[in-house]
């Protein structure tokens, strides 16, 4: 790991020894080999104000990445040449797992706010930002459809919506993405479980189809998979950024 994330990863999965000895491994494993989180920071695609919705946030490990950040930007510990991170944005994730729900709750504790909820059926609420990393694929494609448009009813204008997606159409990668997911579902004991993939065009029309304008990045580095991350924006001013956006605070 780059000596410049290791303060920012160390505080960012510190706090998940409360949680236990599980929890605490799996953010540290996923922190250091899924590039999604630090990608986000490092390009600077959050806004610096409003607030911010993780659907499917599972034990909370981008909320507590973002507390992080602020925490260690502010403290002066920052990687050089990476943007600063938004220092004034709300969060909150939203799991239909208790268990992950109780673990992050334990990692988080009262600062910030993860509930428990099926995504299928709950009501979004205004936002600025919605994240949805690795969700959708889990929903039939008739309740991918309803939670898209949710979100894009719930998000206000300019608002940023963040979908990360696997691609079907990758070849091997793909192969190997879905094997792991299914060996994945196995393991928590969903042997039946469907999964709903779709090829990034299809993606980038349902987005565009619901007034956003979509930007798509690969998302794998360092991994054998196929993901992409879609940075939709809807249509509308764009969310402030107000916030500085040299890398390190002195």
């Amino acid at each position: 790991m780059d000596p410049q994330t290791r303060p920012l990863f160390e505080a960012t999965t510190r706090p998940y020894i409360s949680a236990g000895h599980y929890a605490w491994h799996y953010a540290r494993g996923k922190l250091r080999h899924d590039p999604v989180f630090f990608s986000l920071l490092r390009r600077g695609l959050l806004p610096d104000r409003g607030s911010l919705l993780d659907l499917g946030c599972g034990q909370g490990i981008l909320l507590s990445l973002l507390k992080a950040a602020k925490e260690q930007y502010q403290a002066g510990v920052w990687p050089r040449n990476w943007p600063a991170p938004p220092l004034n944005l709300g969060s909150r994730g939203i799991e239909r797992s208790k268990r992950r729900v109780q673990a992050a709750r334990r990692a988080l504790g009262g600062s910030v706010q993860v509930d428990l909820g099926d995504l299928r059926d709950l009501d979004l609420q205004p936002c600025s930002v919605i994240v949805m990393l690795d969700v959708l694929f889990y929903l039939a494609k008739e309740e991918q459809e309803r939670l898209l448009d949710k979100a894009a009813g719930a998000l206000a204008a300019g608002g940023l919506l963040l979908v990360r997606e696997s691609d079907a159409g990758a070849g091997f990668a793909f192969r190997v993405t879905r094997w792991s997911e299914r060996f994945a579902g196995a393991l928590r004991g969903e042997f039946r479980q469907k999964l709903h993939y779709r090829s990034p065009a299809e993606w980038i029309a349902e987005l565009e189809g619901r007034g956003f304008s979509v930007e798509s990045l690969p998302m794998s580095e360092g991994t054998p998979f196929s993901n992409v991350l879609f940075v939709a924006r809807k249509a509308g001013p764009e969310v402030a950024r107000v916030r500085p956006r040299s890398g390190f605070k002195r």
